[in-house]
């Protein structure tokens, strides 16, 4: 059932859901939490590499402590409100204790090598480059001097003490937010009281200080350092016996069941309120902590020892996330500007016309979002004969251009229909906005399936062309977000073909009404059949091979979990079948050693950009590997993907676009540069120089092609430009 915008209150109600996989238990799989850790030393080693310029070292050690944050946000919290809601003596219980023990012992091993290359590696190499991040000692008496004003004049005044005692209760701690805790000494009597600064967020984290003394440059001090050394003037006449700085993790995990949806977007609000004051899963405090004030955040946070985690990084990266932005072009990797889609070249002509013609396959952030999706949701806007529009939305950026094209469309009177997910994880509060938006222009928004989040990218047209009624569509595999598409990348299909456009007429059936179809044309559909589907192409692989004509299987996904595909792989790969795995994270398959090679091979590719394009390819017999059956798709193979979210995956039917996409699977299978190998132990090593002796990494081989390619349109518009050859054996 859809969730309409008339809603009833009703209480928000919790259960538990199927437990993960536990390591120790399962000898057939790899833990899932534990193989997202080993994904980001897979992200630190990035730090370590000579081909990442120094501020991009920086970005890399910032992005695992994002990637922490949001772990133990998300992850951890649920596993200790599991823990929360289960019987005590139960054997999950056990299990998800053990899991928590397995966890902590990753996530310190994590954060040592990350406090140790923040402190061995990165602030020399800062220095190296003129870049100098100084304790308040450090600084010369004019810096100190100038540090002393700004202190004075910006920061002082919002600063709000707050001391604990009989009269003043211990005070609310946000999440993530950086505080200093602080042990105060009465100067006549033996009294010793416990003090909570906050170091504002809505200030620079890094103070420069350019006194003149030092030309050519960057000096300064952090906000919460110059804080610390002001500490006697918040606290006039006391004694500052000690200062920890410290952080805090709260529970974001999000679990609304409701029977009728009616009141979906009133539950996730509340919810959402309640996320300020949930519970707190992890207390961040930096290397030697003082253990009086340790010993009180402990008792008055209510956390024990063990959710207790020492990190130099947890209290410092932030103001050198700042540094990241320096305008130092020769410490950043070259800057990339996506190119437009050779199909797309010609801004002149109409895009419905060239999808007439062929369909088009894009490829973010090597071509253009703003240039692909955007023109095209534009096109539909302002073209008369559109009558109608249909998206859904999953993450979008607080700025987003697709918002207001969607408003002028409600205004002209078009028919729009827009699902947004409200239960999409750490975005629930922006979706709600925009969908808030979208009603106050009359566009019809719906909020999900109940029981099931919408996943899916999909952007559907119709048009009155000849007294018929054609439809267009665009069908993607990453969020309608201009931001992150030019950080991540993604494969979108521009498609009218009639039976990709009447399944997906079916499926916003689906979505905005009460339709139970569960079978289409071309595209696959979860949680109705895309799992039975891969299933059955898996199994249809190893058919062909045991006939002795061509199978192979090739699967790109951010995540591999789904036990029934991991078993059906394994399957596969034991009977002779190729298969290629390029999984950018979690893979809880464990592969084999046959015939002396690990099988299957399982490649994870580390980058500049963040790989989470989904791939799905199946050889089906084909003598050209071109000819295999290809899907792109919004899901990757994790059971709350087939079985708990809306998904699409949609084949690619025109050879051009086949050649593109294989195009991309044999540069990352043949990547010698940013891929990593799993082994049968759980390990990942990098892989050697290429034999061949070439350089670049998948992803650069791609800007260079893509380069290359918009060029060739350039010069030649009226050319019919394909591929660059691709190795027909990756």
């Amino acid at each position: 059932m859809v969730a309409s915008k008339t809603r009833r209150k009703r209480k928000s109600t919790h259960r538990l859901r199927e437990a993960p996989p536990i390591t120790g238990v399962s000898d057939e799989f790899f833990n899932r939490e534990l193989s997202w850790l080993q994904f980001n030393n897979r992200v630190l080693a990035q730090v370590e590499s000579p081909l990442s310029p120094l501020l991009e070292r920086v970005r890399f050690l910032t992005i695992v402590s994002s990637n922490l944050d949001e772990f133990f946000m998300s992850r951890v919290g649920g596993i200790k409100r599991r823990l929360e809601l289960s019987h005590a003596a139960s054997p999950w219980n056990t299990a998800l204790e053990q899991q928590l023990k397995e966890i902590r012992s990753n996530a310190i091993d994590l954060l040592e090598r990350q406090d140790k290359l923040l402190l061995e590696d990165v602030y020399p190499a800062l220095r190296d480059n003129n870049i100098h991040v100084l304790r308040w000692i450090h600084l010369t008496p004019a810096e100190q001097e100038l540090a002393s004003s700004v202190f004075h004049n910006s920061i002082f005044p919002v600063l709000t003490p707050l001391a604990v005692d009989p009269g003043h209760p211990f005070p609310f701690i946000s999440n993530l937010s950086l505080s200093l805790g602080v042990l105060l000494g009465h100067p006549e009597r033996d009294e010793e009281f416990f003090a909570r600064v906050k170091v504002p967020s809505v200030l620079p984290q890094f103070i420069k200080l350019d006194s003149g003394e030092f030309p050519g440059q960057t000096r300064g001090i952090t906000l919460a350092d110059l804080i610390r050394n002001s500490l006697h003037e918040l606290f006039p006449g006391m004694q500052v016996k000690a200062v920890l700085p410290f952080r805090i993790t709260r529970n974001a995990e999000i679990e609304v069941d409701s029977d009728d949806g009616e009141d979906i977007v009133e539950l996730i609000s509340e919810e959402l309120k309640e996320r300020k004051f949930a519970s707190i899963v992890r207390l961040e405090v930096a290397p030697e902590p003082n253990s009086a004030i340790l010993r009180c955040l402990i008792e008055e946070i209510g956390l024990h020892e063990h959710d207790v985690y020492v990190s130099a990084a947890a209290t410092e990266l932030l103001p050198l996330k700042e540094l990241c932005d320096l305008p130092l072009p020769h410490l950043k990797f070259e800057p990339w500007s996506p190119v437009s889609p050779p199909q797309l070249h010609d801004d002149d002509t109409n895009i419905f016309t060239i999808m007439r013609s062929s369909e088009i396959l894009v490829h973010h952030p090597y071509e253009s979002f703003t240039g692909s999706v955007e023109r095209f949701l534009r096109t539909a806007v302002e073209d008369p004969r559109v009558l109608s529009i249909k998206m859904t939305l999953y993450r979008l950026g607080d700025h987003s251009a697709l918002i207001p094209l969607l408003i002028r469309a409600a205004e002209q009177e078009k028919q729009v229909a827009v699902l947004i997910e409200v239960k999409a994880s750490l975005d629930e509060a922006r979706n709600i906005r925009h969908a808030q938006m979208l009603e106050d222009a009359g566009v019809h928004v719906v909020y999900g399936v109940v029981g099931l989040k919408t996943h899916a990218k999909v952007i559907l047209v119709a048009r009155r062309e000849h007294d018929a009624i054609r439809c267009y569509a665009h069908v993607g595999t990453g969020n309608y977000n201009s931001t992150t598409a030019r950080l991540y990348t993604d494969l979108g299909l521009f498609t009218c073909d009639k039976d990709t456009c009447d399944d997906l007429v079916d499926l916003f059936h689906y979505l905005t009404g009460r339709s139970l179809k569960r079978d289409y044309r071309r595209i696959l559909a979860a949680p109705a059949s895309m799992r039975d589907s891969l299933l059955a192409s898996i199994e249809q692989e190893i058919e062909l091979h045991k006939k002795g004509v061509p199978a192979h299987i090739i699967i790109k996904a951010n995540s591999l979990e789904e036990t029934s595909v991991c078993r059906a792989l394994m399957k596969a790969s034991q009977a002779g079948v190729p298969v290629d795995l390029i999984i950018r994270g979690v893979c809880c398959l464990k592969p084999a050693v046959r015939d002396g090679q690990v099988a299957p091979r399982v490649v994870s590719v580390i980058g500049r950009f963040l790989e989470h394009s989904r791939v799905y390819y199946f050889r089906s017999g084909a003598e050209d590997p071109i000819d295999g059956s290809m899907f792109i798709s919004s899901a990757d193979p994790m059971h709350r993907n087939l079985h708990r979210r809306v998904e699409v995956a949609t084949p690619l039917l025109d050879r051009l676009s086949r050649e593109r996409c294989w195009e991309l699977l044999s540069a990352q299978l043949n990547d010698h540069t940013s891929a990593w190998e799993l082994a049968p132990d759980g390990s990942y090593s990098q892989r050697p120089p290429s034999p061949e002796g070439i350089s670049l990494g998948s992803q650069q081989l791609l800007m260079k092609i893509a380069r290359e390619r918009a060029s060739a349109a350039s010069q030649h518009p009226a050319l019919e430009l394909g591929h660059h050859k691709p190795k027909h054996h990756p």
